[in-house]
């Protein structure tokens, strides 16, 4: 790889992973001009044409997926080797981008991160936060939290914390009918549906004693969001129940404003785990946060326990 146009493969393979060489240009701080003069050059040095343009969307030639492909293994080289660099250091600094879900982000990870900054105040902050699975390489990310056994095996998913999923709802809503004992009596209650990029989350499972008994809520009667702060917001406001990480909900049970349902009838739990590209080298900001962020979930693993046995 020249050093002269390290920059334009940066540039070919960030717009490859947008689909847009006019964003992948903004990314980089280029304009849409500079952009596609650049990526014309690129492949005028190569002599190959990288991709098929079209109005709407980039596609990659079967040369450009390629020439992709050995583009990524060398920039991962690169970063690899700038980490090693890094790891010699005892300052620890650069910009960190963080993923999480919008709930866990607001109402945890938002604070937790405040407190490592002041650690190491040279580290700058990018926190994104969303309810759908990020992708660390096209998004630039350095980490993403996520609950549950995640599914993409090129990431180095790391476990941190047990969580449980808990049934909950406010007692401005219980107030008005009776309690569920069981998952059979969830068929006469008012129930809020998360929507997930693989559909709604409407089947909950709940296990006692060995038995399991699953129950789906008809959608023809559920309030639905893609937002888990909305779907928590609702049933702070007493318009239904709602399945939600223990995380997501610990305030709000500390303070009364949701109380556990059904209790005893367990729902299966979606450990929290730090998704991080898998790299020979990690750069010494990501495994400065990662051993804090180890530490805060053991500290605080304890008192979720506690809280998700409340009635």
């Amino acid at each position: 790889m020249a050093a002269h146009n390290l920059g334009d493969i940066r540039l070919f393979v960030e717009a490859a992973g947008l689909g847009s060489l006019s964003a992948a240009g903004r990314k980089i701080g280029l304009s849409p001009a500079a952009a596609s003069a650049r990526l014309v050059k690129l492949e005028a040095e190569l002599n190959t044409r990288l991709f098929e343009r079209t109005t709407r969307r980039l596609r990659l030639t079967a040369e450009g997926v390629l020439y992709l492909s050995h583009c990524q293994q060398a920039l991962a080289a690169l970063d690899d080797a700038q980490a090693a660099l890094q790891a010699g250091r005892s300052a620890v600094s650069g910009k960190l981008r963080i993923a999480a879900t919008s709930d866990f982000g607001r109402h945890v990870l938002q604070g937790w991160l405040e407190e490592f900054n002041a650690l190491h105040p040279q580290i700058t902050l990018a926190l994104i936060l969303g309810d759908t699975v990020a992708n660390l390489l096209q998004d630039d990310l350095d980490l993403a939290i996520r609950f549950g056994v995640p599914q993409n095996s090129s990431m180095v998913a790391r476990p941190l914390a047990p969580n449980r999923r808990v049934l909950c709802a406010a007692p401005s809503y219980l107030a008005t009918r009776e309690a569920p004992q069981q998952p059979a009596d969830l068929q006469h209650q008012d129930c809020i549906v998360l929507l997930t990029a693989s559909g709604p989350a409407n089947e909950w499972r709940f296990e006692r004693d060995g038995v399991v008994q699953t129950h789906t809520v008809p959608l023809t009667s559920a309030r639905e969001t893609n937002d888990g702060a909305l779907a928590r917001q609702w049933a702070i406001d007493g318009k239904g129940l709602v399945m939600k990480s223990i995380w997501d909900v610990a305030a709000d049970l500390r303070e009364g404003s949701l109380q556990v349902v059904m209790p005893q009838w367990r729902a299966p739990e979606a450990p929290v785990h730090a998704l991080y590209q898998r790299t020979r080298y990690m750069a010494p900001r990501v495994r400065a946060l990662l051993d804090y962020l180890v530490e805060r979930f053991e500290v605080a693993g304890g008192e979720m326990k506690a809280l998700s046995e409340l009635r």
